[in-house]
């Protein structure tokens, strides 16, 4: 019987790089694909350059696909505790042309490249729309979602 493939989620609130960095490699992903809207953080080593650099130290690759990313009035209500909000907002959000394309794309992606983590800054995954391109992804390709929690600061 074939090995079930498995798709991880991250969040980096509240976590060092190196935490989350050995995380990855402690469960063996291959391939971290980034569903930030906006790859910048205040916080260092999250930035998109910052994050690839320390990927590939480790041998893990990196991708961005920004239309994945919460649009501007979905990470608002996250901010402000609007989850209900937020979950309506990325769902018209993922009807559009671009997130459909980046989700089927996402989609050979899990299927190709051995162990993929979607990377999000919320550290609580029920919160971050990185929980519904999971579960979409699980449904369609039958793949396990498993959700890290590298230890806090």
């Amino acid at each position: 019987m074939a090995k079930a493939r498995k798709l991880f989620t991250i969040g980096y609130e509240q976590t060092p790089p190196k935490a989350v960095l050995d995380e990855l490699e402690q469960a063996g992903v291959k391939l971290l694909v980034d569903v930030r809207a906006v790859t910048s953080s205040r916080r260092p080593g999250f930035s998109k350059k910052q994050l690839a650099a320390g990927l590939d130290e480790r041998g893990i690759a990196y991708v961005h696909l920004a239309a994945l990313g919460t649009p501007k009035e979905g990470r608002l209500a996250a901010r402000s505790g609007q989850y209900g909000a937020l979950r309506t907002i990325y769902t018209k959000h993922l009807k559009t042309p671009q997130a459909k394309e980046e989700l089927d794309e996402l989609s050979s992606l899990v299927k190709k490249a051995g162990p993929v983590c979607l990377l999000c800054y919320e550290r609580d995954h029920t919160h971050c729309h990185r929980q519904m391109i999971a579960e979409i992804i699980e449904d369609r390709d039958g793949v396990k979602v498993e959700n890290l929690a590298p230890p806090q600061v």
